[in-house]
């Protein structure tokens, strides 16, 4: 667990369109560009070992610009296969903003970070109050036959809130800039709202009715 003054200045940034990592959640990643094979080490030669993922965007430049806020995650997991790529796993420790990129000779981005406004991110959890958990999982099962995808429905209804919340946000097949309103949202009540409305949407899209207040 982080503290507000553990967290650096200056990350390492990835810029991957359409992944999205949360706060105490878990990504696995796998790398196998060089540029990005010399990111992970340079991290883990670092105390916090922190790797922000950030969602790319359109810029007029030519070079791919960023979303203004990522999340960094700690590598936690990793092993490296004899071809000499990695697989990784990034557990979520803060949002952060960007301040600017820092040019400098590493072949991966990096960027100078604020943290402020995201303290809570560092905390035990959340908890959403007003979840009402059976509504909700009947809406998903009608997303889920929809979309032609399955899930240990057992675990679901077992799962913590904020865990069934966010792991929904990180793994359902929404758009890079609906994922990105996922991330930005600022408390967990407000992520399943907003998780709640985007799969509503893909509901009606593929002609099905279905609201739930």
């Amino acid at each position: 667990m982080f503290k507000p003054g553990d967290l650096p200045e200056t990350i390492p940034v990835f810029p991957l369109s359409g992944a999205l990592l949360l706060p105490r959640a878990r990504l696995p990643l796998h790398i196998f560009e060089p540029r990005y094979i010399a990111m992970l080490d340079d991290a883990l030669k670092t105390s916090h070992r922190l790797i922000g993922m950030v969602q790319p965007r359109e810029s007029p430049k030519g070079v791919p610009g960023l979303q203004m806020i990522g999340c960094a995650g700690r590598v936690t997991q990793f092993s490296e296969t004899e071809d000499g790529r990695y697989m990784i796993t990034l557990s979520g420790a803060s949002r952060f903003r960007m301040q600017r990129e820092v040019e400098g000779f590493t072949p991966y981005r990096r960027a100078e970070v604020s943290w402020a406004g995201f303290e809570h991110d560092l905390c035990d959890g959340e908890c959403d109050a007003g979840f009402e958990r059976g509504r909700f999982l009947e809406l998903l099962g009608r997303y889920f036959d929809a979309k032609q995808l399955s899930t240990d429905w057992d675990s679901m209804k077992e799962a913590e809130d904020e865990l069934l919340i966010n792991s929904l946000s990180m793994l359902c097949p929404f758009e890079p800039e609906d994922k990105q309103a996922l991330l930005e949202a600022p408390t967990l009540e407000t992520r399943r709202e907003t998780l709640v409305t985007l799969i509503e949407f893909s509901l009606r899209g593929g002609g099905e009715e279905g609201t739930l207040q």
